[in-house]
């Protein structure tokens, strides 16, 4: 359902959401995010023009949230770089639906389910689940 640049995109802001304050480089993001660097390095840009993520160059310098961990939500994360699709037309461009035919409309009324459930998750909620598998680590 999520395309592969919204899933880096989560990956991305989680990891970086473990480490808020502490910038990292596009190659440690690669590496802990497991998304390859020229590919994230697109993400990243996405991510900082939808201002979620800002950059420092130099030493000490790097990839970091831009704001907290409970401020940002998975919604926000894939609206970002690669927004769901609601559907508010015919997609078969009927002009004598004038309304969504059932298949579309139920189609639509779960994207708005997901959307709405996206919206309710915060990276911070995924960063302090009590699940015992931890984001983007092994198991140790």
């Amino acid at each position: 359902m999520l395309s592969k640049t919204a899933e880096y995109a989560l990956r991305a802001i989680t990891c970086m959401g473990s480490r808020f304050g502490h910038p990292a480089s596009a190659d440690v993001l690669a590496g802990e995010t497991k998304v390859p660097r020229r590919y994230l390095h697109r993400v990243l840009q996405d991510l900082a023009a939808a201002g979620l993520v800002q950059s420092r160059s130099g030493p000490g310098g790097g990839y970091e949230l831009a704001i907290e961990t409970d401020k940002i939500t998975i919604l926000d994360v894939i609206n970002a770089v690669a927004p769901l699709e609601r559907i508010e037309s015919c997609p078969l461009g009927l002009k004598s639906h004038s309304t969504l035919c059932p298949l579309h409309a139920e189609l639509d009324s779960a994207y708005a389910k997901t959307e709405s459930a996206f919206a309710g998750v915060t990276i911070r909620d995924l960063l302090e689940s009590t699940s015992p598998i931890m984001p983007l680590r092994e198991a140790r």
